[in-house]
């Protein structure tokens, strides 16, 4: 695959445009000089396919890959590795096991194709053992999972790489800038700012809320922090006129009853924005209580 970082003009600055990650990705740039424009781009597409290539699930040489066809040895593993599995942790200790990185290998029986394949509970008997935080053991330096296992990043890795986007693009305005330079990160919907634009403007950012009747984007102000979006709209199973989520409960193995086609949060880290949208979602038909419950600011689309 050919990647390739693109740079245009737009109003008061730059527009630096990529793809990662399986979404299209942006950096708006409030500066008029391109080449520090693109020098925060190339920087930022560099991190985002870093942090793809380590922990996409789906290549056999990332460390994901490598963990998953190890899986029953004591694989050796890094720093950065170890951070995001404790905060695996957390995500799995605050939704009492609900958000569990290990549910991946349930995908060996549901595919969301918009088709009407619904597995069989044969099937996902088969696949429920291989599913457990609690069978995973790590420390700072080593994981071991059973025989079978499987982890996915995915329900983290796009909101830890805006995060360090946005902390890279910051030392790069810091070694090279005079003043402050505000900047917006957006990686397929999950996005952050360093600040707010010139005069304290806020940033306006559309943030597409597809349905099933019509795909429709809601334009929402952010000066400060972080928005992630969570939803099924894209990826489901419908069969005799029941819609079936790709959010799947790791306790039944079988999706998530009556859950919002979307949700978005806003929260000082877009990783932790993520969380509390994922989670909110797993909350099915309560995930509105839940979301009062939390006292952040969300848009929900039911």
């Amino acid at each position: 695959m050919i990647r390739e970082v693109e740079c245009t003009k737009r109003d008061k600055g730059y527009a630096i445009i990529f793809d990662a990650m399986a979404s299209p990705c942006e950096v708006l740039i409030d500066s008029p000089e391109q080449w520090l424009a693109s020098l925060i781009g190339e920087q930022v597409a560099g991190e985002a396919w870093r942090i793809e290539d380590k922990y996409s699930r789906y290549q056999t040489t990332s460390v994901c890959g490598q963990l998953n066809a190890n899986a029953g040895k004591k694989c050796p593993i890094d720093s950065e590795t170890f951070h995001l599995l404790q905060f695996a942790d957390q995500c799995y200790q605050l939704s009492d096991g609900l958000f569990d990185i290990t549910s991946g290998v349930l995908r060996k029986a549901w595919h969301f194709d918009c088709s009407d394949n619904i597995p069989s509970q044969q099937q996902i008997d088969r696949l429920l053992p291989f599913v457990g935080w609690q069978q995973l053991e790590f420390d700072e330096n080593h994981l071991q999972m059973q025989q079978g296992m499987e982890i996915d990043f995915g329900g983290i890795g796009k909101e830890y790489a805006v995060d360090k986007a946005i902390l890279l693009a910051n030392q790069v305005i810091a070694q090279h800038a005079k003043n402050s330079v505000p900047v917006l990160v957006n990686f397929g919907g999950d996005l952050a700012v360093n600040g707010p634009r010139d005069k304290e403007q806020a940033w306006h950012v559309g943030v597409e809320h597809p349905s099933l009747a019509a795909h429709s984007t809601m334009v929402v102000t952010i000066k400060q922090g972080a928005i992630a979006t969570s939803g099924d709209a894209k990826r489901f199973l419908l069969k005799d006129g029941r819609r079936y989520s790709h959010v799947l409960n790791v306790k039944t193995g079988w999706p998530v009853e009556n859950p919002p086609k979307s949700i978005t949060v806003a929260a000082p880290k877009c990783i932790q924005a993520g969380l509390l949208a994922t989670l909110a979602l797993l909350q099915g038909k309560n995930a509105t209580k839940f979301l009062k419950t939390q006292d952040i600011t969300h848009w929900q689309i039911s």
